[in-house]
């Protein structure tokens, strides 16, 4: 594997993080607490890969221009925009998240839960979505 196989392990791993979101929730939902916890540390461990891989791609290749035009070009500006702007939040947002949830303050949990996993969700489909469009379709 190479630096230039990192966009696509991003792509695996933002998609690894959804299931484990989706399949979290459906847990939680269904008062399975040990296995909302396991998938909910599951979407954190597949983040911070993702988080790892992202820096050292972009270190080592720098940014990649969408080569795209016209339409498509401005449906990728704006999911690329909400995107970013959404991922500098979501550290934040997953840590608040997680540290009260592993404090068992469930009540502040579920509070900014509620806010964190569409964010997170929304965050991890928008990278895949970004990834086809700049390494894939474009």
């Amino acid at each position: 594997m190479t630096v230039r196989d990192l966009p696509t392990v991003n792509a695996l791993l933002n998609l690894t993080a959804t299931v484990f979101l989706v399949l979290g929730y459906r847990a939680i939902r269904r008062g399975d607490r040990a296995r909302h916890r396991a998938m909910m540390l599951g979407a954190v461990g597949a983040s911070a890969l993702f988080l790892a891989c992202y820096v050292v791609y972009h270190w080592q290749v720098g940014s990649v221009r969408y080569q795209g035009t016209g339409w498509s070009r401005t449906v990728y500006l704006v999911i690329l925009f909400t995107h970013v702007v959404l991922a500098a939040v979501l550290p934040v947002l997953a840590g608040l998240t997680l540290v009260r949830a592993l404090r068992e303050r469930f009540d502040r949990h579920r509070r900014i839960a509620r806010v964190t996993l569409p964010v997170w969700l929304y965050v991890s489909v928008t990278g895949v979505v970004v990834y086809l469009m700049l390494y894939v379709l474009g």
